[in-house]
């Protein structure tokens, strides 16, 4: 996969006219830089982009995750993909058109997150391929990490944690992934964590080990 040039902040914010309908307004930039956060913080920011199926394990690493890296002092943020859809984005459906909606306003929320010097951790389906590279686009190169949380369809669909996978083989929910709609597999994601072949706790030491290789840690 060849990756566009991620762009620096107000790089996008000028060049995004189309999205803008706002007129007469102008970014509005902090004294305090995110390097000067990260300095402060003693480690990088990031967005750990976790993609996967219903049912793959997202969240249950994530939140081990976010507990490992506060008890290493440092800065996080989570963003979950049921509960933005509680405020943030619970004027959307589950339409292609919605979906694509819902990955650009908490890729943008992550950006913003990501400037104030957090580790951020993203867990969403994100079933498209389009939308995971826009939500790339918006940070420094070796800040975005994509973390594949791969799980084979059936063993989502035995744990179905919510009952979703039942509800949508019933006709109950259209437009499912795995099910009904398509999940596009990350090509060439930072990481593959395969749920159904090692423990969360092994999965949190690899990425954590991840992080370290990119230098967004510093030491664990």
């Amino acid at each position: 996969m060849i990756r566009r040039r991620a762009r620096n902040l107000d790089e996008v914010v000028s060049q995004e006219p189309s999205r803008q309908r706002s007129s007469n307004v102008v970014w509005e930039s902090s004294q305090i830089t995110r390097q000067m956060r990260e300095v402060q913080n003693g480690h990088e920011a990031a967005v750990l982009w976790f993609t996967g199926l219903s049912g793959s394990g997202k969240s249950t690493v994530a939140r081990l995750l976010e507990r490992r890296l506060f008890d290493l002092g440092c800065r996080t943020f989570y963003l979950d993909g049921d509960n933005v859809r509680h405020g943030l984005n619970g004027d959307l459906g589950f339409s292609e058109a919605d979906r694509n909606e819902n990955i650009r306003r908490v890729a943008e929320v992550a950006r913003l997150s990501f400037e104030h010097g957090n580790l951020t951790i993203c867990t969403f389906i994100s079933p498209f391929a389009k939308d995971r590279e826009f939500a790339r686009s918006l940070l420094p190169n070796g800040r975005f990490v994509e973390v594949f949380v791969k799980c084979d369809v059936e063993v989502c669909k035995r744990r179905d944690p919510k009952g979703l996978y039942a509800k949508a083989m019933r006709g109950e929910i259209p437009e499912f992934t795995g099910v009904s709609s398509p999940y596009e597999e990350p090509q060439n994601p930072e990481l593959v964590v395969e749920t159904d072949l090692k423990s969360a706790e092994e999965l949190v030491e690899q990425i954590i080990n991840q992080l370290l290789r990119q230098g967004i840690l510093k030491d664990a």
